[in-house]
């Protein structure tokens, strides 16, 4: 693994050239099939989801989409998903149980949009809905973190029963810049708190956070497309065809979650 610094992983992360959720369903994915609306309110282009086949398995594919454009950007939101992305995945998700698909996530994201209208409609529970419907699951649910994944707004797409990592992604609580303005009032100070966070793939690995480190080519994932698009293919398909094999109870997916960062000695 590359000897970058945990600062050096988040500047790699976020960006802009990097690989997004429409070039992973491009390279992984035939016949994509774009669902959207979350039928309550109205569409958010922030969160892209829809059925597909990977290696001929239908799937549901659902992930975080920043854009690459400037005008994509903002039309989606910059890949601050609204409550209405989080309920319309979650309508995705219900529908591949209700077929029995395999739900694969994608995300790449800073956070939840924290705009006054988005929690006047409800943010707050559309992703604490997430998280408790996606617990429950009687599906197989795989995560692949490939940039940015901070906050709520990216754990409401990752209670999973896989959480696959990028090497030079990140996932943590907040951004590293809300970390330092919270802790030391001084966002400046957001390369320290990058050390002190533990929010790279080496890190979360040993406590159980995440469940497998996939390799990018040197200087990140955009340098060279086509070999991550390899590794990120190979890891889904070794951990999906392992998954197929088990039973999904949502007590199992649970517990999972529960033992995270308990000593092996305490785990009951």
């Amino acid at each position: 693994m590359s000897k970058y610094t945990p600062a050096q992983r988040v500047a790699i992360a976020r960006n802009p050239q990097r690989p997004n959720i429409t070039d992973y369903i491009d390279a992984l994915f035939t016949d994509f099939f774009e669902l959207k609306g979350d039928r309550l309110c109205r569409e958010d282009p922030a969160i892209l989801g829809g059925v597909a086949f990977y290696h001929g398995r239908p799937v549901t594919v659902i992930g975080t989409r920043k854009g690459k454009t400037a005008e994509e950007s903002i039309r989606c939101n910059f890949g601050m998903p609204s409550p209405e992305g989080y309920r319309k995945a979650l309508r995705l998700m219900k529908q591949a149980e209700k077929f029995r698909r395999p739900v694969i996530t994608f995300i790449d994201t800073s956070g939840a949009y924290p705009g006054l209208e988005a929690e006047a409609r409800g943010q707050g529970e559309a992703i604490a809905r997430n998280l408790f419907e996606m617990s429950r699951l009687t599906v197989p649910v795989l995560a692949v973190i490939t940039g940015e994944g901070n906050s709520g707004g990216a754990l409401a797409l990752a209670v999973a029963d896989r959480v696959l990592m990028l090497e030079n992604a990140v996932y943590a609580i907040l951004s590293p810049e809300g970390f330092a303005s919270i802790l030391w009032r001084d966002a400046a100070r957001h390369e320290e708190a990058c050390g002190l966070m533990k929010l790279t793939a080496a890190d979360l690995l040993p406590l159980g956070v995440i469940d497998d480190i996939i390799p990018e080519p040197e200087g990140g994932a955009h340098t060279a497309p086509s070999l991550t698009m390899r590794e990120v293919d190979r890891a889904i398909s070794r951990h999906l065809a392992a998954m197929l094999k088990e039973s999904w109870p949502h007590a199992v997916r649970y517990k999972k979650f529960r033992k995270m960062g308990v000593p092996a000695k305490e785990d009951t």
